[in-house]
């Protein structure tokens, strides 16, 4: 009879390893036996809860946007009910510390790039995609026309997608850039509200 709260465990143990050894080997290295042995588990029970490699990625990734979407909403609550206070907010949930842990940031790469080509990881990322979209422009909606709230919800997502990406593929650490990210973003931000006034 299996422990309660086993499976929990278990797949927590086994997202954490496959970002681990995704950051370590790459995608195409981080194999089922692989993960498994970062575990300390037998491949059977990777096999269990997630079936393959594929139902393993999925997973991660879906854990990995609760944990920016939690970040996000932790900002949120944080910040004055002002459009300009909760697109600060949102920006300071993506440039969160907790999304920049070096294993996370392969995995996110990893996770664009097999989404051009899985559908259930596509279907996730225009989730997050719209999710960011969707938040900004309300926010944006509140002080500017409707035209014009979608073009500055847009700019700001895709600065911090762009951003997201260099700082990723740089050779220092993403923590080096995190407040520069954050800086230009807020001067975008600031330009799109000067437009309000």
């Amino acid at each position: 009879m299996p422990k309660v709260g086993m499976k929990a465990i278990r797949q927590a143990q086994l997202i954490s390893a496959t970002l681990t050894v995704i950051d370590r080997v790459g995608l195409a290295e981080a194999s089922l036996s692989a993960i498994a042995k970062q575990a300390g588990v037998s491949t059977g029970i990777v096999s269990h809860y997630f079936g393959d490699k594929n139902g393993l990625l999925d997973a991660c990734m879906r854990q990995i946007l609760l944990d920016l979407y939690l970040a996000v909403e932790r900002q949120r609550r944080a910040a004055d009910n002002t459009p300009e206070a909760q697109i600060r907010a949102i920006i300071d949930g993506n440039f969160d510390l907790t999304q920049v842990a070096a294993p996370l940031l392969k995995t996110w790469l990893v996770f664009w790039t097999n989404s051009l080509h899985q559908e259930n990881l596509q279907r996730l990322q225009r989730i997050n995609d719209r999710r960011l979209w969707s938040n900004i422009t309300a926010q944006f909606a509140r002080v500017l026309p409707h035209e014009q709230a979608r073009a500055a919800g847009g700019s700001i997502a895709a600065l911090i997608d762009g951003l997201w990406l260099r700082m990723t593929l740089a050779q220092k650490p993403m923590t080096d850039g995190l407040e520069q990210a954050r800086s230009l973003c807020y001067q975008n931000l600031a330009l799109w509200l000067a437009t309000a006034r």
